[in-house]
């Protein structure tokens, strides 16, 4: 497992329960929030780019509507979740306005994360969010899913968002110190772990089961959005919310909570799942400008630089670079779709949208989705 210091990473995400949102069950706890927006804004500062995934609308909403049990009608989880979130959003929105800090509301569900076209707008939206300063603050749209109401599995959501963006890592803020050997509620013997690697193969039996009932996600599905985040090289990070100033001191490296590595580097990951695809759905060619940049300066591929389009690809498919003797010298995941990419051909970033109507990105293939072949003649 490689050393990682939070200190040089400049994306998390932060992932804040049901209990710890709503002061246990009786309504948002406003006090909690401007602590973590204080936090955030300081981690901002040091230039950490930070999105939030919020559970609470559900028991906010039940609150909200003097419901003193959680229901299991389906339909009535979806009504305190619509109640909720109007507050859960207000909540958050005054939280950070005395730091100047706009946030955005984003609802997901894994449909989102899963449909190609919807995944790559996502990363888009909040991409530019991001980079016009804006904290997004993102929830599983409970009103119209049905299976993460059952599951109440933000913890997943928070791992697939950190691999929607690329992101170094998952801050999973509970009202649990961090993953102990056995459940420290029913042993007092268990032992606190506060590094582990997460591909470990006990990790799922000293997770446990569920949790408080507030929220429904215990230790377990915390360890399985570590595996999840790992695979796109994201360490995490389990702690408990009520350490005071647990973000700060994370980024101080200092040992809060338990720390889920990886077993390689984040963009090792990502090119070695890049690297591993079998099937390309097409090829551009470019010219040797672009083949050196990709090659020897290890930069991003720009459409100035393609010459020709072979096969019909859409955005986000993998598809092959050749050089202009055929021989493929890179893949990676394509901004645009084979019909737009033919269009904008020998064409500089700033003329894209002349051409388009619209940009998707200055790149064909950003260098993060990018990997180099091993030299092989193409046979199309």
């Amino acid at each position: 497992m490689e050393h990682l210091r939070l200190s040089q990473t400049g994306l998390w995400i932060v992932k804040i329960g049901s209990s710890l949102v709503t002061a246990g069950g009786s309504g948002i706890d406003r006090a909690a929030l401007d602590g973590w927006a204080a936090q955030i804004a300081a981690l901002k500062r040091r230039k950490v780019n930070v999105v939030l995934v919020s559970s609470g609308a559900i028991a906010e909403g039940l609150s909200r509507l003097g419901w003193t049990e959680r229901p299991t009608a389906l339909n009535q989880l979806q009504a305190a979740a619509a109640v909720g979130q109007m507050g859960l959003a207000q909540a958050y929105e005054q939280a950070f306005a005395p730091h100047g800090i706009t946030t955005a509301q984003i609802l997901l569900t894994h449909d989102d994360l899963r449909h190609r076209t919807r995944y790559l707008n996502a990363r888009s939206t909040l991409n530019t969010l991001l980079a016009h300063g804006i904290v997004p603050i993102i929830n599983e749209n409970d009103t119209v899913t049905t299976d993460e109401i059952k599951l109440g599995d933000n913890d997943t959501l928070g791992a697939l968002v950190a691999n929607l963006l690329d992101a170094d890592l998952l801050a999973i803020l509970t009202d649990q110190r961090g993953l102990y050997d056995s459940d420290p509620r029913r042993n007092p013997d268990a032992r606190f772990i506060p590094r582990i690697a997460a591909d470990h193969p006990d990790l799922e039996n000293m997770a446990g089961g569920a949790g408080t009932g507030v929220g429904t996600g215990g230790m377990y599905t915390k360890v399985l959005a570590a595996k999840r985040a790992a695979q796109s090289g994201a360490a995490t990070v389990v702690a408990s919310g009520r350490e005071t100033d647990v973000l700060l001191r994370l980024h101080r490296d200092e040992a809060v909570g338990t720390l889920f590595g990886g077993s390689v580097s984040r963009v090792n990951a990502r090119k070695q799942w890049l690297a591993g695809q079998l099937r390309v759905c097409g090829h551009v060619t470019v010219d040797a400008g672009a083949a050196s940049a990709l090659c020897e300066q290890h930069r991003s591929l720009l459409p100035v630089g393609c010459t020709e389009v072979r096969g019909q690809f859409l955005r986000g498919d993998l598809i092959a670079v050749c050089d202009d003797t055929g021989r493929e010298i890179a893949r990676g995941l394509s901004n645009y779709s084979s019909s737009d990419t033919e269009k904008i051909l020998r064409t500089a970033p700033r003329d894209i949208a002349a051409k388009l109507g619209y940009a998707h990105e200055d790149e064909l293939i950003h260098r993060n989705n990018l990997v180099l072949s091993p030299a092989r003649k193409e046979h199309p």
